[in-house]
């Protein structure tokens, strides 16, 4: 995992996209237009919360978060996800 120069503010957490599946169970290959978007993905940073609400996830989690969660950003050439751990549906 690399280590970013995003410290993400409030509840927020950095979230790293699952890639995309390619093909289907049975072998047949999905075309970039027809692939949805991931809802899954890996926590990379994790704000500091506040006194009164600590945040449950932490950096490293896998996690489903819903799909229109987040605001998408790139960074050094990668993209992640903000996202306010109230987006986050579950640790995986």
């Amino acid at each position: 995992m690399k280590k970013l120069n995003i410290r993400p503010l409030g509840d927020r957490v950095v979230v790293e996209p699952a890639m995309a599946e390619e093909k289907t169970a049975s072998g047949i290959i999905i075309p970039d237009t027809a692939k949805e978007k991931p809802n899954q993905g890996t926590v990379v940073a994790v704000s500091e919360g506040d006194k009164d609400n600590q945040l449950t996830v932490k950096t490293g989690d896998r996690i489903l978060y819903g799909k229109y969660a987040g605001t998408e950003i790139e960074v050094e050439g990668d993209n992640y996800l903000i996202m306010s751990e109230t987006d986050i549906l579950a640790i995986i």
